[in-house]
């Protein structure tokens, strides 16, 4: 396919649709509700003794798909199988480990005979745990972690620092036989929570070198892949994976985005979970199957000046719970359509009302603590690091910069504002609760002495 023909493939044409008919979330919602079909269950997630096990009540693995525990007391983790045939790749996506869960994770990786792990997340994130640090934190044997529960110990070989993500490669070792193995984990950093890659061009490098490892191939165990709920970031790499194996097999004309997202859900629950996410797939696909050509040239394709970063401390508020953002419209407007040099005439259909129209912030899911002390929620943070995109891309001016980051700031700053006073009358109501319940008690015992004077 030419460089300069676009709009002649089916996935383009559909984007371009979508992006036509400001789509995004009515396409995901659709997509959610064919996900409700399914009639899988997860009975062994529910039972008392491994609810404490997962990261977010509502976020449950498949009991016909879930990978199952043999050396230790419990069976039980919050992890399935992902197996697509059609794309010869089988991933096995997880939560990030919870503290007395880690254990766990390494017996997994150990039993799988996985060679690679993927982590999509920081370990914190807007000042709240996403994931236990489950791995050494300086190289060398006196550094190393020891797992008694599981028997086994992990030992960080060496570390590498590329920008936007690491990788680090472990000597995980089983106490009992003495036997050990290599493991090389793939730590991107800068993925927000709920949001998107900086660009596609930059996730597609990283899932280069991913592939160029051979740790995706079939020959070892499943790469362990994981974020925090192992949903939302990890169904996105292994989507756009997916898809772009089916491109080098079948041709770009036999990719069903779609499709290939509902069949992924059957594996388990929930993958992607903003429309944000189901459109970067679209752009990612895009992006790597023009990137497929022998004469696609990638010049300055790291070129990362074109982003402004709004500061994201004053991010909009949360987004709705896990497994509700399925099927829930979202809230607030979509960000800018990220890009990269080979999109750039994509973006000048979708044009500034790309986003949806704007409503009230939705109210989180209040957390709850189980009886290990971990944090179970359903709500989580927003995206990290929302954008817009200046004019080198698209044809887009410095003055429409300006004007969206000022626009984004005065609707943080409006919600901010309603976020006040929503506070101000729950806190007025919570000031008249205690005078008005004891004025009621004392209204209610005089009625009753009166009663029983009276007769």
């Amino acid at each position: 396919m030419s460089q300069n023909n676009v709009y002649t493939n089916k996935v383009e044409e559909e984007y371009m649709d979508i992006v036509s008919k400001n789509a995004w979330a009515l396409v995901y919602q659709k997509l959610g509700m064919s996900s409700q079909q399914f009639c899988y269950t997860w009975y062994e997630a529910k039972k008392p003794e491994n609810k404490p096990l997962n990261r977010y009540r509502d976020v449950n693995p498949y009991d016909h798909t879930r990978v199952i525990l043999k050396r230790s007391e419990r069976d039980y983790i919050n992890a399935n199988y992902v197996t697509l045939g059609r794309c010869n790749r089988r991933y096995i996506l997880t939560q990030g480990p919870l503290a007395f869960t880690v254990g766990h994770f390494w017996l997994m990786i150990w039993e799988q005979n996985t060679k690679a792990i993927l982590m999509l997340n920081k370990v914190i994130e807007k000042s709240e745990i996403k994931c236990h640090w489950y791995w050494p934190q300086a190289e060398g044997e006196a550094n190393k972690m020891s797992f008694n529960d599981v028997r086994l110990e992990v030992v960080l070989v060496s570390e590498e620092d590329c920008g936007y993500y690491s990788t680090r490669l472990f000597k995980l070792r089983d106490m009992e036989s003495g036997a050990s193995r290599d493991i090389t984990q793939y730590h991107y950093t800068t993925w927000p929570d709920f949001g998107v890659p900086t660009s596609p061009v930059a996730f597609l490098q990283f899932l280069k070198r991913v592939r160029e490892s051979g740790m995706l191939d079939p020959t070892d165990g499943p790469p362990v892949i994981h974020c925090s709920a192992g949903i939302g970031r990890s169904g996105t790499f292994c989507l756009v994976d997916c898809c772009l194996v089916i491109v080098e097999k079948e041709g770009i004309e036999n990719v069903n985005i779609q499709e290939m997202l509902l069949e992924m859900r059957r594996h388990r629950m929930g993958l992607i979970q903003t429309p944000d996410q189901l459109r970067f797939c679209y752009q990612a696909v895009i992006e790597g199957t023009k990137r497929l050509d022998p004469n696609f040239k990638d010049e300055d394709e790291m070129e990362e000046s074109i982003y402004v970063v709004v500061n994201e401390e004053e991010a909009p508020p949360p987004p709705p719970p896990r497994a509700e953002s399925l099927t829930r419209a979202p809230a607030r407007p979509l960000p800018a359509i990220p890009a990269s040099e080979s999109l750039g005439s994509l973006q000048l259909s979708g044009g500034a009302d790309s986003s949806s129209s704007e409503s009230s912030p939705p109210t989180p899911v209040a957390r709850s603590r189980s009886s290990s002390g971990s944090s179970a929620s359903s709500a989580d943070d927003e995206d990290d690091e929302p954008r817009v995109i200046a004019d080198s891309v698209g044809g887009l001016g410095e003055d429409l910069v300006r004007r969206r980051r000022r626009e984004l700031a005065e609707r943080v700053s409006s919600m901010k504002r309603k976020a006040r006073e929503a506070e101000r009358w729950h806190a007025l109501k919570r000031s008249l609760y205690k005078p008005l319940t004891i004025t009621f008690g004392f209204i209610l015992a005089g009625i009753i002495i009166y009663s029983y004077v009276k007769h």
